[in-house]
């Protein structure tokens, strides 16, 4: 078995494709739009299935915004450098409507360093330090 993806709910898909792209590096891989069942679907990641798992962001014409929920949490990346990357983005994060909501630092606990960013929608992407993992957020 293999996760394949991820699908988000997203108010302003355009937005969000900006947002994962510019922000979190990744590649918008395909779309579909069916206008008769009225929805678009895009798949970004930092690669194609089956090799990598992908995130599917959904938009649902008319519907602009999404009440989250409390039993999803956060999508977590791996990168080589959370500080740097923070720093990096911010600007970029909030310009597209993104926010670094916690600053890079250890886990309570522990000493990963992590940092959190939510997305346009409120999704929340922990970003998580792993030298061995290769993706750079632009």
């Amino acid at each position: 078995m293999r996760l394949l993806h991820t699908m988000l709910r997203v108010g302003n898909l355009q937005r969000s494709i900006d947002f994962y792209t510019q922000v979190l590096g990744m590649t918008l891989l395909r779309t579909t739009d069916r206008p008769d069942q009225q929805y678009t679907l895009a798949f970004l990641g930092y690669g194609r299935n089956p090799e990598h798992a992908e995130i599917e962001l959904t938009y649902n014409y008319g519907v602009e915004q999404y009440e989250l929920g409390t039993a999803f949490g956060h999508i977590a990346i791996g990168l080589p450098d959370v500080a740097g990357t923070c720093a990096a983005v911010r600007d970029k994060a909030a310009s597209l409507g993104g926010a670094i909501t916690r600053e890079a630092g250890p886990i309570k606990g522990g000493t990963t360093v992590i940092a959190f960013i939510t997305d346009p929608d409120g999704y929340k992407i922990e970003l998580i330090e792993r030298p061995e993992d290769a993706v750079e957020l632009n």
